[in-house]
């Protein structure tokens, strides 16, 4: 095998004309005017931007994207709530959670002094040990 004789494995590339460049016209292509028009020319991708903007846009403290539970803590529960069976219903109704459709969670900053029981609330273990210490219960 001889230099002459070998062949390539991949194509010729097509060269991009720049200017007049020839065979294209005034504008070769490229239109009037603007920064694509211009030699060199590079355009960030427009999400980069988007990116960037994030962190601003959620606040400037980079608060977590996931949603935290409202909390209520158990001194609160037992000062304002009369009935024993808690709902986040019943939690919205007294003002104490803005609407039911979000998360809460109980505390256990308070004491307790009657039977309560909670349905569809996430508790932490101190609260849960003393409403059961009381009488009541988690569901």
């Amino acid at each position: 095998m001889q230099l002459h004789e070998l062949k390539s494995t991949t194509k010729n590339r097509k060269e991009t004309r720049v200017g007049r460049g020839g065979k294209r016209g005034t504008y070769s292509g490229r239109g009037t005017k603007g920064q694509k028009a211009r030699s060199g020319h590079r355009i960030r991708p427009a999400i980069r931007d988007l990116l960037i903007r994030i962190p601003k846009l959620r606040g400037f403290a980079n608060k977590a994207i996931i949603s935290k539970p409202e909390i209520v803590n158990l001194k609160n529960i037992e000062s304002k709530v009369k009935e024993t069976l808690i709902t986040k219903e019943l939690l919205a109704k007294y003002g104490l959670i803005k609407n039911a459709s979000i998360e809460v969670k109980v505390l256990s900053n308070g004491e307790v002094k009657r039977a309560l029981t909670l349905k569809g609330i996430s508790v932490s273990e101190k609260t849960k040990e003393k409403i059961e210490a009381a009488g009541g219960k988690v569901e």
